[in-house]
């Protein structure tokens, strides 16, 4: 902070530079009000975690129950930066959810599909094995790596302590999520062997090739290599195994669809429409969408008959019965739902899917 005599010499500075020149006295308060600016210390950027007593009192709560020494613990957060821009992206509003015609085209984009491809191909024996294991086809899980980070390219920039440490401790509204998720990040550490001061990820603390977030890293990570770590950030090996079974945990049903072209009678439209919220439909059986005049186009032999949605997907800004595609969504969109809750990136997962074993 500048000190009294140096505001004194400003004040005089800037009286006489009234009189003489009363620019020259605008552009110098704005010099200096951006010099004040760039000498402010660091520390008053953010908070400082490690004099904070409500992350103290939960270094020794993590402490407690995980057996981690409290020492350590209270340097893994001491060490933690606070980050605005996360706050920042949190925060950030979303007018409107964008249409599938807007939300499609970059995941779907030749470059990423011919990028999909050879990913498939030096990874083919991998795939194949996870396919057979768990029963998930190899283009959805190459299709979830190619959106989720473009095939390891975009893996995230921002120390994975710095992002949960600021959601968890300056983010009031998701604090408690993000509290579960920095504890189970000090395990996954602990588990892996490495030191969490030293990783990157998103700006919401997901890692990896997968975009694993710390407590599906620790669930649903698998060592599919065989070396001892489940490293999803230098094992293909182990990023395709774990996508795998992370599907395969929540309900993947192997030889099933995801999506089917959906045949609506003409006088049963409109009511089909307005059961869809946000594009897409409650599930219900097939019995009660026959009845509303629902059908797939074609379906496999041996279609199970669990509940269904009926999705829709915005074509072009054009309007009109041409401006829509309408889908039937089968327990299999729901599974990859679970990975990102939207239904435009299930439907995108699914069409990178359908262009990938098209080009392979």
């Amino acid at each position: 902070m500048p000190t009294s005599s140096a505001r004194a010499q400003r004040s005089l500075y800037a009286l006489l530079a009234s009189v003489a020149l009363l620019a020259f006295v605008s552009a110098a308060g704005a010099a200096t009000k951006a010099a004040g600016r760039s000498s402010r210390p660091a520390a008053d950027a953010g908070p400082n975690y490690a004099q904070r007593d409500d992350v103290r009192a939960f270094a020794a709560e993590v402490s407690a129950e995980t057996g981690l020494p409290r020492h350590d613990v209270e340097r893994w957060f001491a060490a933690a930066r606070f980050q605005p821009r996360i706050v920042a992206a949190m925060d950030r509003p979303l007018l409107e959810p964008p249409k599938w015609y807007e939300y499609a085209p970059s995941f779907l984009a030749p470059a990423r599909v011919d990028a999909g491809v050879r990913f498939w191909r030096d990874n083919a024996a991998v795939l194949a094995r996870a396919e057979q294991e768990y029963g998930v086809p190899a283009e959805i899980v190459v299709a979830i790596v190619g959106i989720e980070t473009y095939y390891g390219r975009n893996v995230g920039s921002y120390r994975v302590i710095d992002a949960l440490a600021t959601l968890a401790f300056d983010y009031p509204r998701r604090a408690t999520f993000f509290r579960g998720e920095l504890k189970e990040y000090v395990l996954l550490a602990r588990d892996q062997g490495f030191s969490p001061l030293v990783p990157k990820g998103s700006f919401a603390g997901a890692m990896g090739v997968p975009q694993f977030m710390p407590g599906s890293y620790r669930r649903f990570a698998v060592d599919f290599d065989g070396d001892g770590h489940a490293d999803l950030w230098r094992s293909n090996a182990d990023v395709i195994g774990s996508v795998a079974h992370y599907l395969v945990r929540h309900d993947w049903q192997r030889g099933q669809p995801v999506v089917l072209p959906a045949v609506i009678a003409p006088e049963s439209r409109d009511a089909v429409l307005r059961r869809l919220d946000g594009g897409i439909s409650e599930r219900r059986t097939w019995d009660a969408w026959q009845a509303d005049g629902v059908t797939p186009r074609r379906a496999p032999d041996d279609l199970k008959a669990d509940p269904v949605g009926v999705l829709l997907l915005e074509e072009t800004r054009e309007g009109g019965d041409s401006a829509i595609s309408l889908w039937i969504a089968c327990p299999n969109f729901y599974v990859i739902t679970r990975y990102n809750k939207s239904r435009l990136y299930a439907a995108a997962v699914w069409a990178l899917a359908e262009r990938l074993r098209a080009a392979r």
